[in-house]
C-alpha cells in the first residue's frame, strides 16, 4: 500500500496529494497504538463496572439495531477515552508547563467513564436483557457526541505542543522571520551609519565656516608668505597630510608636536583641496605650531597633476564613470549597502591618490611618513627615519592573521592578469602610517606602476575601491614589515582593541566609519583624540566642537 501511494498512478496520485508517506505512517501508528490502548481501557472498564455481559450481547445481539447502534456509541466513548490519555501520559512524560491541559484531560477521560457508570444508563442500557430505552439511548448518544465534540476541539488546540514536527516548523518559520528583521534591520544600521559617517558634522562645517569668514574680513593678516628653506632640507622630518578636514589635521600636527624630543626639526606637508585652503591656512596662522614648519597647499598647486598623466582625473571624465559614481540611485542604495559603499565618489578623489605621487610632489626629499587625518600620534616617531628598508620602497605594519587580510579579500583573482602577478595568500599591509624610500620609489619607477594598473581597473575589474588594492599592487614585494607597536588600527570599528595595546603604539588609526570627531566615534577611544584638540581656539568653543 505504501508502495501505490508514492508510486501509483491515477487513484494514487490522489493519495498523494492528501497524504505523505510520513503522515501514513505515523497514522498507521497511532491507530495500534490507540488500539492498544482501548483494548487496555476496555479490559479495565469492564473489571470494574461489571460489563463483561454487555461486550458478549453486542455481539450475539448485533442483528438488535438499537444495541448495534449502542456498541458503536459505546466503542467511540472508549477510543476518545484512550486518545485523552494518550495525550495525558504524553504532557506528563515531556513535563511540559500544561497542568491545565493534563487536567482537563484526566477529567475528560473520567468523564466518559462516569458517563457509561451512571445508574439510567446502566439500568436501562447495560444491564438490561429486554429491548433498550430509545429515549435513554438517544440521551447517552446526545451526552457521547457533545464531549466527543468538547475533545476533539480540545485536541485540536494543544495539538501543537505535542506535534514535534509541527513544533520543529513553527520553529523554524519563527527563526526565518526573525533573521528576515534582523538582516533588514542591520542592512538599514550599516546604510544610516554610512550616512553619519560620509556626512560633515555640524560643528565641523561651522568652523570652517568661521575660519572662511576671518579670512574674508581680514585679508591683510593672512597674506601668502615665501616658502621656507626647510620645507626642501632632506636633513629633517618630513611629513605628507592629505585631508580636507581643518581640526582633523590640527590634531594630527599636534600629536606630533606633543611627543617629539625635537619639535624644531619636524616639517608637515599639508595638502587640502581649493574649497578647504583658506580655512586650513587660516587655522594654522592663529593657532601656529611652535617650532615646528607647516608648509599648505592645494591640489591644483601641482600643476603636473593633470588629466593626460593621472589616471583618476582622466577616469573621471568619462561619462560612464561618472554615470556610475554620482547618478541618483538612492532607492537602490538602501537595497544594496555594499553598492552605495563602493559607489561613494571619495574613492576616485585626488585627495586619496596624492599618496601615489609624493616623489614628484617633494622632489629634494629622500625619506618623508605618510599620514591619514584619522591618527593620533603617541610617540616620538624619528626613528622611522632610520630603519633600514632592505632597499623596499614602502615601511608599512601588515594586517593579516590567519586567513584574514590577504591579497585575495582585496583583489580580484578570477581575472587572469591578477591571478598571474600576485599571490592569493600574501598578507595586506596598512596605509595611514607609511615611512616611503623616495629613493627607493624613484629607481622601482612606483608610479608608472600604479599608473599601469590603474588604467587596468577603469571598469573596476581588478578590485572594486579604495587605494589600498592599487597600493598593495603598486609595491607588491616592495615593502618593509614593520614591527605592530609602530601602528594599531581599528579603533573606528573595533570596540574591542586591548588598550594595553593602545597605549604601547606609537600611532593609532581610527580607520573605518567611526571617526573620532563623529556622533558615532567609539566613546571608549574618543578621549584618546579629543585630548589633542585646540579646544582654546575661540572658533572651535563657538561651534560648540563637544570636546
Amino acid at each position: 500500500m505504501a508502495v501505490a501511494v508514492r508510486g501509483g498512478r491515477g487513484g494514487g496520485s490522489a493519495l498523494r496529494n492528501f497524504f505523505s508517506y510520513r503522515i501514513f505512517v505515523s497514522a498507521m501508528f497511532t491507530l495500534l497504538f490507540l488500539a492498544t490502548l482501548s483494548a487496555l481501557f476496555s479490559s479495565h472498564h469492564d473489571s470494574t463496572t461489571g460489563n463483561a455481559y454487555v461486550h458478549r450481547s453486542f455481539v450475539a445481539r448485533s442483528s438488535n439495531p438499537l444495541k448495534t447502534r449502542l456498541g458503536l456509541i459505546h466503542k467511540q466513548a472508549n477510543d476518545h477515552i484512550a486518545l485523552v490519555n494518550a495525550y495525558a501520559a504524553y504532557a506528563r512524560k515531556l513535563k511540559l508547563e500544561i497542568s491545565k491541559q493534563l487536567k482537563m484531560f484526566e477529567d475528560l477521560a473520567q468523564n466518559f467513564s462516569d458517563l457509561q457508570s451512571k445508574e439510567n444508563y446502566r439500568t436501562n442500557l447495560f444491564d438490561t436483557d429486554g429491548p433498550l430505552d430509545d429515549d435513554s439511548l438517544k440521551q447517552f448518544e446526545k451526552e457521547v457526541k457533545d464531549k466527543v465534540k468538547f475533545t476533539r476541539l480540545l485536541i485540536a488546540d494543544s495539538k501543537e505542543s505535542y506535534d514535534n514536527q509541527l513544533k520543529i516548523q513553527k520553529l523554524k518559520d519563527t527563526i526565518f522571520a526573525v533573521n528576515e528583521l534582523f538582516v533588514k534591520a542591520k542592512k538599514n544600521g550599516h546604510f544610516a551609519s554610512l550616512i553619519a559617517a560620509k556626512s560633515t558634522p555640524k560643528s565641523l562645517h561651522c568652523l570652517a565656516m568661521r575660519l572662511m569668514e576671518e579670512r574674508i574680513s581680514h585679508p591683510e593678516k593672512y597674506r601668502d608668505e615665501d616658502p621656507e628653506p626647510e620645507f626642501e632640507d632632506p636633513t629633517l622630518y618630513h611629513y605628507a597630510i592629505f585631508s580636507d578636514n581643518v581640526i582633523a589635521v590640527s590634531v594630527v600636527v599636534n600629536s606630533v608636536i606633543k611627543n617629539a624630543e625635537e619639535p624644531w626639526k619636524h616639517v608637515f606637508h599639508v595638502v587640502t583641496d581649493r574649497m578647504n585652503l583658506a580655512a586650513m591656512k587660516v587655522w594654522f596662522k592663529m593657532r601656529p605650531i611652535q617650532q615646528a614648519h607647516i608648509e599648505i597647499k592645494s591640489i591644483e598647486d601641482f600643476t603636473f597633476l593633470t588629466s593626460s598623466y593621472v589616471p583618476v582625473l582622466k577616469q573621471l571624465e568619462s561619462a560612464k564613470l561618472q554615470n556610475f559614481y554620482f547618478q541618483n540611485n538612492a532607492e537602490n542604495a538602501t537595497k544594496d549597502v555594499n553598492n552605495m559603499k563602493f559607489k561613494n565618489p571619495k574613492y576616485l578623489s585626488m585627495l586619496n591618490h596624492l599618496r601615489f605621487y609624493l616623489p614628484e610632489m617633494y622632489p629634494t626629499l629622500h625619506r618623508i611618513l605618510f599620514l591619514d587625518d584619522d591618527v593620533v600620534v603617541q610617540k616620538d616617531l624619528t626613528a622611522l627615519w632610520t630603519i633600514d628598508l632592505d632597499g623596499k620602497v614602502n615601511g608599512a605594519v601588515e594586517t593579516c592573521f590567519g586567513s584574514f587580510h590577504r591579497y585575495a579579500q582585496y583583489l580580484n583573482f578570477s581575472h587572469p592578469l591578477v591571478r598571474e602577478k600576485f599571490n592569493p595568500k600574501a598578507c595586506a599591509w596598512a596605509f595611514g602610517m607609511n615611512i616611503f624610500d623616495l629613493d627607493a620609489w624613484r629607481r622601482e619607477k612606483c608610479t608608472e606602476q600604479y599608473h599601469y594598473w590603474q588604467n587596468l581597473n577603469e571598469d573596476r575589474t581588478l578590485w572594486k575601491l579604495g587605494t589600498l588594492p592599487a597600493g598593495l599592487m603598486t609595491f607588491y614585494s616592495k615593502t618593509k614589515s614593520l614591527d605592530k607597536s609602530w601602528h594599531v588600527l581599528g579603533l573606528g570599528y573595533n570596540p574591542s582593541v586591548s588598550m594595553d595595546e593602545i597605549h604601547k603604539a606609537a600611532v593609532i588609526h581610527y580607520n573605518g566609519d567611526m571617526k573620532p570627531w563623529l556622533d558615532i566615534a567609539l566613546n571608549q577611544y574618543k578621549e584618546l583624540w579629543t585630548k589633542y584638540i585646540d579646544s582654546e581656539m575661540e572658533f572651535v568653543q563657538m561651534c560648540n566642537f563637544g570636546v
